[in-house]
């Protein structure tokens, strides 16, 4: 059995409130009694793209746990791969892998530079391809910012990932892919997409309002930072379970 923290949309600025929401999610983590076999972040790390920005970050999201995070629409691949993951700073998607006991997770860049929808370029579904093929035999996770299916917020679906034909057909090729997991919506939701479960992350920062709640915002800045624990038992049956930190 395989246990993966799910977090995302930290949104890291000059607002100390940003930092302290981190802070209190992370230091939970690794008090936990047990190890996580995964910490994913799924995107909007830094607000404005800053170097100070990612930096704060890279100090906050410090783990004891294997941990690997993507960008969102909120960062800049060259200054996420500088001034976070301590890399040469390049353009290219941030694709990267975590491989556990048994599992292989697959973080892929979903951003478009300079635009806030989303959508999986050639390269990288190219690269998610060979990582997938590589795989078989073992679970696989395939995680990424935008959420490709809709979740009936109309500002949000506005704001998804685009080309999901695409990333349908190339998981039919891969039967073992038992989940997509997404952030981006700052509200915890569970639906399907090309028959496999798609589990997004709350937002750390903010919490989206449903449409139908009273009209007092787009989020809540009130409601306790959570996040989502996936369990993925030996059979690749995925429970997940939502948490809110107070």
């Amino acid at each position: 059995m395989n246990v993966i923290a799910h977090l995302s949309d930290i949104h890291i600025d000059d607002d100390p409130r940003s930092s302290e929401r981190t802070r209190v999610i992370m230091e939970y983590l690794n008090a936990l009694p047990a190890d996580l076999d995964a910490v994913l972040v799924t995107g909007d790390v830094a607000d404005h793209a800053l170097p100070r920005e990612y930096e704060r970050a890279r100090e906050l999201l410090a783990c004891r746990h294997p941990i690997v995070v993507c960008p969102g629409n909120h960062d800049d691949r060259a200054a996420f791969r500088k001034h976070l993951l301590g890399a040469e700073p390049d353009a290219a998607p941030v694709n990267q892998i975590l491989e556990g006991a048994g599992f292989v997770l697959a973080a892929c860049d979903s951003s478009i530079p300079g635009e806030d929808k989303g959508e999986l370029a050639d390269e990288t579904l190219a690269w998610l391809d060979g990582v997938l093929e590589a795989a078989r035999g073992r679970h696989a996770l395939v995680a990424f910012h935008h959420p490709p299916a809709l979740l009936h917020v109309p500002a949000l679906d506005a704001l998804r990932q685009y080309g999901g034909q695409r990333l349908a057909r190339l998981l039919e090729g891969h039967p073992h892919v038992r989940a997509l997991l997404a952030g981006h919506a700052h509200t915890p939701a569970a639906t399907t997409f090309a028959g496999r479960p798609l589990l997004v992350a709350p937002g750390v920062v903010s919490t989206l309002r449903m449409p139908w709640e009273p009209p007092q915002g787009m989020v809540d800045l009130n409601q306790p930072p959570s996040l989502a624990f996936h369990v993925l038992d030996d059979e690749g049956r995925l429970t997940t379970h939502y948490r809110m930190i107070l």
